[in-house]
């Protein structure tokens, strides 16, 4: 079954520095992290101390309020050093490497019971990859979703191409759809681009989501609210296609294998192309940088983390981006014509006249934060049936029942980051839904 989804709001940021079609083995890392803030929500309690020896799929740690979703080691080691915060908040967990790649032994695990696949998954650490909605965060393992929803593409500026991630890897995909269909007596959802060739759409136990139209056309938020919109009381976990690759493997092989084929782009790259390396992995193994003066970012460049060049891969990252750093004065400013750079309005940039024109733009926010401007852009790319403006600000002052009325179940933070880089205002919109998402979960549950 396929169901077509047209995405007529939204906004294509082109951008220099796309990564060819073209794998590359990034050299071996040795020193390798865990950020317990990549799982947002989770409260670890650790099960390791530093210089333990650890296998890879090892238990780490699991979350305090649900002792039963554990997190898992990516590589076989040493715990090197485990790096607190205030109140001795674990920030990061680091491991050096052995390079002998060992793995713990995972059960073995039929799709015919849904309570044993799920036993499995909280055990081998592959839990980790669910997420539901609303809140968007680690899913509840005994929760009952009315649907599951898969991200086959993500439309962001620079992001990974799925289709060609996952083009070698159609028997552990389709094992691991096979096993998720157990878990819901809904239907599995997959959105891919209406152009796409993918060997999903052979698949007889899913749904596709044909989706074309403009960014954010990728982010589940668009599809789930186009098909079965979440109603207060209702559950839909989620997850992304590459992460099908991990958790089909661990069913076959019984081992938990945290390979990742990511995509290095950006402008500031000496040669965009596509590493296949480990999650938590040191980018500095693989990394060239033609700028010094340069952000790098784990993750899509509208809503990713800032690294530095000793910093790690995300867990739920497929790409790199790098880009300029916006930290140098500009002469004149806005008093002078600007031909290169690129803006939603028509106003002192003349980006509208070259739509397909590709920029190299910096982190340069060119404004200061200031009190909301009310311009009625934000709706003019938002594609869910909301109001953008207005539940931000209810997130702001913290009106629960507005929340709830102005749909704030179906949306996640990424969701906001295309108003986010059109904001006039500079007001950070992904932390504010994320604040808003938290109090929620926090007062209602």
């Amino acid at each position: 079954m396929s169901v077509d989804i047209v995405v007529k709001k939204g906004l294509n940021l082109k951008l220099k520095g796309e990564a060819l079609l073209d794998t590359e083995i990034a050299e071996k890392a040795l020193k390798f992290s865990i950020y317990p803030s990549d799982f947002h929500g989770i409260y670890p309690k650790l099960i390791i101390k530093e210089n333990d020896i650890v296998k890879a799929g090892d238990i780490i740690f699991y979350d305090k309020n649900s002792e039963n979703v554990k997190f898992v080691s990516p590589i076989s080691g040493k715990i090197s050093e485990i790096v607190r915060g205030d109140r001795r908040k674990v920030l990061e967990i680091k491991i050096k490497s052995d390079g002998k790649n060992s793995f713990r032994k995972l059960s073995k695990v039929s799709n015919s019971d849904p309570a044993k696949i799920i036993d499995f998954m909280l055990d081998s650490g592959l839990w980790s990859f669910f997420k539901q909605r609303p809140y968007d965060i680690i899913a509840d393992p005994s929760s009952n979703p009315k649907e599951i929803y898969i991200s086959g593409f993500d439309s962001a500026p620079l992001s990974a191409d799925y289709d060609y991630v996952t083009a070698e890897e159609k028997i552990n995909i389709t094992t691991a759809i096979d096993y998720l269909c157990k878990l819901t007596d809904g239907s599995v959802n997959v959105s891919l681009r209406k152009e796409s060739k993918s060997f999903l759409r052979a698949l007889d136990n899913i749904n596709i989501c044909n989706v074309s139209g403009p960014h954010p056309s990728g982010n589940l938020s668009t599809i789930i609210n186009k098909i079965s919109p979440i109603n207060k009381g209702d559950v839909v976990w989620t997850l992304n296609l590459p992460d099908l690759i991990i958790i089909g493997d661990a069913i076959l092989n019984r081992k938990y294998n945290a390979e990742r084929i990511i995509a290095i782009s950006g402008s500031s790259i000496e040669s965009p192309k596509y590493f296949k390396t480990k999650i938590g992995s040191c980018i500095s193994s693989f990394l060239k940088i033609k700028h010094e003066n340069s952000r790098i970012i784990s993750g899509n460049i509208l809503s990713g983390t800032k690294l530095d060049l000793s910093g790690h891969l995300r867990h739920y990252d497929n790409e790199i981006t790098v880009i300029p750093e916006g930290n140098d004065y500009d002469l004149f400013g806005w008093a002078k014509p600007i031909f290169d750079k690129f803006s939603f309005s028509r106003a002192l940039t003349f980006s509208w006249l070259f739509p397909n024109k590709k920029y190299d733009l910096n982190t340069n926010t060119n404004g200061e934060h200031r009190a909301f401007v009310v311009t009625g852009s934000f709706e003019q790319i938002f594609p869910l049936n909301i109001y953008p403006m207005q539940i931000l600000k209810a997130c702001m002052y913290q009106d629960l029942d507005e929340m709830e009325a102005l749909g704030m179940y179906e949306v996640s933070p990424d969701d906001f980051a295309l108003t986010e880089f059109i904001c006039v205002s500079k007001q950070p919109h992904q932390d504010i839904i994320r604040k808003g998402l938290d109090l929620m979960k926090k007062e209602i549950g």
